[in-house]
């Protein structure tokens, strides 16, 4: 029956989630052609806040997607402090495809809209790619270290990108979405990069700590979030669009921006030490709460 069910949920899932980026993805594509040919600054403003009326849209569409999964339960802790009229950085740990949906239902009508740092490669996908580029989301090259160490002149076009993204954010309140180990986690990639810890991959600092020096005046908080799926963890997107997602457990950390957190990345040997020490030792808290997690439901039996 569960396997019945399961064939029957997932190409209704696909449609809905093609039907519903299609219809959102449309109009803000548009817009964002429109606010190009026209680059004034109060219609650009109108333009960016339809484009996020939209992305609302698309976001309550994925809403009706987690409907489909009926034993779905959440574990959520810490989303009561956070306010709509704020500027926040958001960081998570990138475990799945699930993470944006979650992240976008989740945090719909307790954040202003997010907006992502994302992969070069997204630039192509047809009509998230353009979309997201009307929306002003930061597209990021990643490189390997190796790379970088031959070619320096990169990682500053990485960091300028960043930089211009941010400057848009200014105007209105916005939460900037980093997913600051840059893939998401695989135990093969876990391996490959000699991750010291467990659950998560290294963290790369120089996308968050850009944006604090950028905005950090105006965030309000930086919000660090745990996401985990402790009974769909092999496969968490494809039980998700299979209907057979059960259990999200998502853990909310504000943590205040303080001067501590701003400094000249690129420039100042100093700062960028003691930012990298920061976001490790930040990292090496959420493996051991990850761990916990797992654990507790691996004893309740869930």
């Amino acid at each position: 029956m569960l396997r019945l069910r399961a064939a029957i949920t997932l190409p209704v899932s696909i449609m809905l989630a093609i039907l519903v980026t299609v219809l959102c993805a449309l109009p803000i594509i548009l817009a964002g052609i429109f606010k190009l040919l026209l680059p004034l600054k109060p219609v650009s403003e109108r333009i960016s806040r339809f484009c996020d009326a939209m992305m609302y849209c698309w976001c309550e569409g994925l809403a009706v997607l987690l409907h489909l999964n009926p034993r779905l339960k959440w574990d959520v802790q810490g989303l009561d402090e956070l306010n709509r009229n704020n500027w926040y950085l958001l960081t998570a740990n990138h475990h799945s495809w699930a993470d944006i949906v979650v992240l976008c239902v989740l945090f719909r009508n307790h954040l202003p809209m997010n907006k992502y740092f994302l992969k070069q490669q997204l630039a192509w996908v047809p009509f998230i790619g353009l979309a997201c580029w009307a929306l002003d989301m930061p597209f990021m090259r990643r490189y390997s270290r190796s790379y970088l160490s031959t070619h320096p002149e990169r990682r500053a076009q990485d960091i300028e990108t960043a930089r211009r993204s941010c400057e848009k954010f200014r105007s209105r309140p916005t939460t900037i979405v980093n997913f600051v180990e840059g893939t998401r986690f695989t135990p093969e990639k876990h391996v490959r990069l000699r991750s010291p810890w467990r659950h998560l991959l290294p963290p790369k600092a120089a996308g968050i700590a850009m944006a604090l020096s950028v905005l950090g005046l105006q965030f309000d908080k930086l919000v660090n979030v745990t996401l985990c799926y402790p009974q769909n963890d092999a496969t968490p997107f494809l039980d998700m669009l299979c209907g057979r997602l059960t259990r999200v457990v998502v853990r909310i950390q504000l943590i205040p921006v303080d001067e501590s957190l701003r400094g000249d990345y690129q420039n100042d040997a100093s700062f960028r030490h003691n930012f990298q020490c920061w976001l490790n030792r930040l990292w090496h808290e959420k493996d051991v709460q990850l761990e916990k997690i797992k654990t507790e439901y691996k004893k309740a039996g869930h």
